[in-house]
């Protein structure tokens, strides 16, 4: 696989990037053909300890729903996940690896439109990032307000898109309604009903509803 590539691939590419811990394994993809939209959109996985990679499903269908409006999308390993190097910093370095991943974005795609989107512990990422990144989308799916410092951080200066499943068996569901109140207008949230953590039978209708609620903000 190709270390830093100078142009974004047009096909789907396994390519790595370089990271604080080491390079960093990515998946890059390019729109759906006649859909093209001045943007790139980063996707954060699930938790590295507990078997999130870059082609969890809940990761996939966010990638693929973005594809079909337009978007060019990342997703990467975090370190010490497949073949990206590094070892597990509890959030703290994997905050860095999706700085480098952005950095890289810049380089290549300078007059796009930076999207974030993260599942799980993933969306804690993402919107940790966000707090100084300037992006016009994120989108936290499953966000584990319990577990991590939610509260402690600020509403991206962008439109904003929360997805939770109502029978949650890992992310609370009441926590994440009550965190969701503290933040007013600043975030969408959408409650999916008869759906758990993984969105089990219920991936096309996630793909459906990021794509309805998200199309409005396209370049």
């Amino acid at each position: 696989m190709q270390l830093d590539p100078g142009q974004f691939p047009d096909e789907s590419t396994e390519i790595f990037i370089s990271g604080p811990a080491g390079r960093l394994e990515c998946l890059v993809d390019g729109p759906e053909a006649n859909a093209e939209r001045p943007a790139t959109a980063v996707l954060c996985h699930p938790h590295p300890q507990h078997g999130g990679t870059l082609r969890n499903k809940v990761v996939t269908i966010m990638e693929r729903s973005l594809r079909e409006l337009g978007l060019r999308t990342v997703r990467f390993n975090f370190r010490g996940v497949g073949d990206s190097e590094g070892t597990f910093d509890d959030g703290n370095g994997e905050i860095e690896d999706l700085r480098a991943i952005v950095d890289w974005v810049r380089q290549v795609r300078p007059d796009d439109d930076l999207w974030l989107g993260g599942f799980s512990f993933g969306a804690y990422i993402a919107l940790k990032a966000a707090q100084d990144l300037p992006i016009r989308q994120l989108i936290t799916i499953a966000p584990p307000v319990e577990r991590y410092g939610f509260d402690q951080l600020q509403p991206p200066n962008c439109p904003w898109l929360v997805v939770q499943g109502d029978e949650d068996e890992v992310v609370s569901p009441e926590a994440v309604l009550a965190w969701a109140e503290t933040l007013g207008q600043d975030a969408d949230l959408v409650v999916m009903e008869g759906t758990g953590h993984f969105f089990h039978r219920r991936l096309m209708d996630l793909r459906g509803l990021i794509k309805n609620h998200v199309q409005p903000n396209l370049p």
